[in-house]
């Protein structure tokens, strides 16, 4: 099960830095109408970040909610028949849109775009991503142990309650992690962006 386990993480890895690159691609090909007449990270978006004053405990709720939306979903579609479709579209959705935040961050301020996306991302990231990984791949993994005849099946036929139990462990520990990411997202990267804010 290792060698499985080690091709569903360079897929998602090949999935992503595909839509990465889609999304760096839209922006530059489509540069009037994200940079010259969009307002994403412009000017007024900076200035309304720099004078907001976020609430850890109110941010809290909506992340949490948001985050656990996104874990819920994909591990109810992974039990369906389009759940493999579904989770390789959302890993390259994820990717493409972080090529579009990251373009336009790096066209308009070239360095501090780039500290702003990296403060953006931190340190709730050290935690979301890998916890994402994860759920990407236990997702796949569900996917083909359900609906691929091969090992997956045969395992599953032959131990249907004991990966039951497993799988079901393994998402409650990813949902554990997300909620501490959230934490972190909610009370520690506010701080972290407003002080990188500073130097626009």
């Amino acid at each position: 099960m290792q060698q499985p386990s080690a091709k569903n993480y360079y897929y998602v890895i090949y999935l992503f830095m595909i839509g990465l690159f889609i999304g760096i691609l839209i922006v530059n090909v489509g540069h009037d109408t994200w940079i010259k007449d969009g307002s994403l990270l412009g000017t007024d978006m900076i200035m309304r970040l720099k004078n907001s004053v976020p609430e850890g405990s109110g941010m809290l709720g909506y992340i949490i909610k948001h985050r656990l939306f996104t874990v819920c979903m994909l591990g109810i579609l992974a039990t369906t028949m389009i759940g493999l479709p579904a989770v390789c579209g959302y890993i390259c959705y994820t990717g493409l849109a972080a090529g579009c935040l990251l373009s336009v961050a790096v066209i308009r301020y070239g360095v501090r775009g780039m500290l702003l996306m990296a403060a953006g991302i931190l340190p709730q990231g050290i935690l979301l991503i890998p916890a994402y990984i994860a759920l990407f791949i236990w997702a796949v993994n569900v996917n083909r142990m359900l609906y691929t005849r091969n090992a997956y099946q045969e395992s599953y036929m032959r131990f249907g309650r004991q990966l039951y139990l497993k799988k079901g462990v393994e998402i409650v520990a990813i949902m554990a992690v997300v909620i501490m990411g959230c934490l972190l997202e909610s009370y520690v990267n506010p701080k972290m962006l407003h002080f990188i804010l500073k130097i626009f």
